[in-house]
């Protein structure tokens, strides 16, 4: 069963020869069975279309054969350029339309803040009103990287930490405690970071956060916890990156230094590329170094495409598949009469992680 896209579906997905197939629906003929999603991408403009490819791509292969309805929204008060007011407008519902919606879960991403303090972003008091909204009407609510900060920090009062530098890779990590969401995630699990500030354990073990997985580099990966009547799920890092996520974002911070945006040379992101494309970007980095300057980004080795690692992606879909059988169990158990369908690779009936 392909994702189901309520309204129209944004051109990238609807090209994509590769996917299950491609559908859009009216929300008035939606059916019963299955869950229903709203996506709040809330990502800048240079990363607005290639978040919402990797969420459609993660949530298509997790799901199996589970119908999943998915809508699209964004916060008002992010800056847009006008491509992007028109993005959003030609495939995002109005804001409002969420506060009398109906939805098993909620996906909120993160954003590129403009302030120490994230209390005084434009959109923050609308965030809040989210978060508060999410616990009393979904079954689980996901959480990315700042929104993950943003929420502890207005429920429970927990302050992020400024890094010395950018948290950047794939970082290997362990699991910490037994969660129904780490189930059949077999072995060590890897996840993509992309932060320049982190919340840490101790803080959110005081306040009644379960850490289920950490690294030792990259600190805390997933933590919950239970608010009202929804499990809050938060990453600190970005599981739905896509292959390329990471080398995109470092060609960026290369093109920001060349232009004097900032004043050090990226760190190159930890764990992601082979030895042969560390050894290509460590020369160009001596060439960018010794001549500073924007034109240099022709010499840039695309050729290390070929030499990335995408080791986390199988527990991303184990997460997400886990994710959304937890709800579809729980959807069932409010209605026993209502069948759940199964998910591919995840057909036993588990202690529903949202119960």
């Amino acid at each position: 069963m392909p994702l189901i896209i309520e309204g129209r579906v944004p051109s990238r997905w609807a090209e994509k020869g590769d996917s299950r197939g491609v559908v859009s629906i009216d929300s008035r003929h939606r059916r019963p069975e299955g869950l229903s999603l709203a996506l709040i991408n809330n990502m800048p403009d240079a990363a607005l279309e290639d978040t919402e490819l990797q969420f459609f791509e993660l949530l298509d292969i997790a799901s199996g054969d589970a119908p999943i309805y998915l809508k699209l929204y964004s916060l008002t008060g992010i800056p847009r350029t006008d491509r992007g007011e028109r993005h959003l407008n030609s495939f995002y519902f109005d804001f409002e339309d969420l506060w009398k919606s109906q939805f098993d879960g909620v996906i909120i991403t993160g954003t590129e803040p403009h302030h120490a303090n994230l209390r005084d972003e434009p959109y923050w008091a609308l965030l809040a009103d989210l978060f508060d909204w999410a616990e009393r009407n979904t079954s689980s609510t996901i959480l990315s990287c700042l929104a993950a900060h943003a929420s502890v920090l207005h429920s429970d009062g927990i302050s992020r930490y400024r890094l010395p530098d950018k948290q950047f890779g794939v970082f290997q990590s362990r699991q910490t405690c037994a969660h129904p969401l780490m189930g059949q995630c077999h072995g060590l699990v890897h996840f993509p970071h992309s932060r320049w500030n982190e919340v840490r354990e101790d803080d959110l073990t005081a306040s009644g956060y379960a850490v289920l997985t950490k690294s030792v580099e990259a600190g805390v990966d997933v933590f919950v916890k239970k608010k009202s009547r929804s499990l809050f799920v938060y990453f600190q890092g970005h599981p739905e990156y896509g292959a390329e996520t990471l080398l995109k974002e470092y060609r960026r911070d290369i093109r920001r230094f060349l232009r004097s945006e900032r004043e050090t040379y990226p760190t190159m992101p930890h764990g992601y590329f082979d030895g042969p494309a560390v050894r290509l970007l460590n020369d160009f980095q001596e060439s960018a170094l010794s001549r500073r300057g924007e034109d240099i980004m022709t010499f840039f080795p695309e050729s290390v495409v070929g030499g990335l690692r995408r080791t986390w992606h199988s527990t991303a879909t184990c997460m997400y598949r886990n994710w959304l059988q937890a709800m579809l169990l729980a959807k069932g158990d409010r209605s026993a009469h209502v069948p759940v369908p199964a998910l591919q690779g995840n057909t036993q009936r588990k202690q529903s992680a949202v119960s």
